[in-house]
């Protein structure tokens, strides 16, 4: 009898512990003034149980003030201070998070979410949790220098590439561009946006530049010095057409070696002609004729070769 009890008494517990669903939040949340915070209040769905009323809640004062209301006719904002910066999650099933944008210092408060659910039995059953949210100012944080190719900091001329400067801090933040100057110069200002855009980048672009980001607090913020340079592409075509060039010469001078070498053949045929009185063979003098242009083609082509490779080393 007694072990029935505990049993039963255990089973209840269990009921009382585990078969409502439980709200999950964090005990404060820190926001960016001027920025978009998030304060999550989920739970997990059970079955048999049914969402019917969604409420935020903020501490003004000694009492707590209903700032949404979520039932079965919509979503309702019930502050104007709050319109058009609130939104409740309402895309996951068992997520009623807080979504408030531009933050201002006196949003700095309590705010309680609370759920309402229809059990099994018909019955309802309100959960709620407290969570405190502090606004901060943040000042603005050394921006760092990005770009948006694989080239990195170094591209060829006529390609269309961007500079990104990026900072942390209470918004907005604003950015200014500079470009380095020679002879101890006064950097010139390049761009006042985020982004420094090359369209397209010439070699005139290449030099040193950085960036400066300021926000609403504290004192602006210098990036690092990065090197930006842009390749000459015609170079590059110059050195490849310069070896057609030395071609031509080699096949032009080895033109001019195989009409001096037939030259003197034909030299050599017509003396051996008045030494002998007898003539040579037709056949005999092409043959000596063609082997003459394969050595003068042979050599051409090593002489080529040598060079080409020189010029490869």
């Amino acid at each position: 009898m007694g072990l029935l009890l505990c049993l039963l008494l255990l089973g209840h517990l269990t009921v009382v512990a585990y078969g409502h669903p439980i709200l999950d939040t964090p005990e404060s949340v820190t926001g960016t003034w001027k920025g978009d915070v998030n304060i999550p209040c989920t739970y997990i769905p059970l079955q048999g149980y049914t969402q019917v009323l969604v409420k935020w809640l903020v501490q003004r004062g000694s009492d707590p003030v209903t700032i949404f209301l979520r039932d079965s006719s919509g979503d309702h904002i019930q502050q104007a201070k709050y319109r058009g910066r609130l939104h409740v999650n309402n895309k996951a099933r068992g997520d009623v998070s807080l979504q408030l944008n531009i933050l201002e210092m006196d949003d700095q408060s309590h705010y309680t979410c609370e759920v309402t659910w229809q059990t099994p039995n018909g019955n309802q059953i309100v959960r709620d949790n407290i969570i405190d949210l502090r606004v901060q100012k943040v000042s603005v944080s050394k921006p760092t220098v990005t770009t948006g190719s694989s080239y990195g900091f170094t591209v060829p001329q006529g390609m269309r590439i961007s500079l990104q400067c990026q900072a942390q801090g209470s918004p907005p933040i604003s950015y200014v561009w500079y470009k380095e100057q020679i002879n101890n110069q006064e950097p010139t200002k390049v761009a006042t946006l985020s982004t420094l855009l090359f369209k397209p980048a010439v070699v005139a672009d290449s030099g040193y530049y950085f960036c400066i980001a300021k926000g609403r607090v504290g004192s602006e913020q210098r990036s690092n010095i990065v090197k930006f340079v842009v390749k000459d592409s015609s170079k590059s075509l110059q050195t490849k057409t310069g070896a057609p060039t030395t071609m031509q010469s080699l096949l032009e001078a080895t033109s001019t070696m195989n009409s001096s070498w037939t030259n003197e053949v034909a030299v050599y045929v017509e003396d051996t002609r008045a030494e002998s009185g007898k003539g040579l063979p037709i056949f005999a003098s092409i043959l000596i004729i063609s082997l003459c242009c394969v050595v003068v083609f042979t050599m051409a082509y090593i002489m080529l070769c040598r060079k080409t490779s020189q010029q490869g080393e």
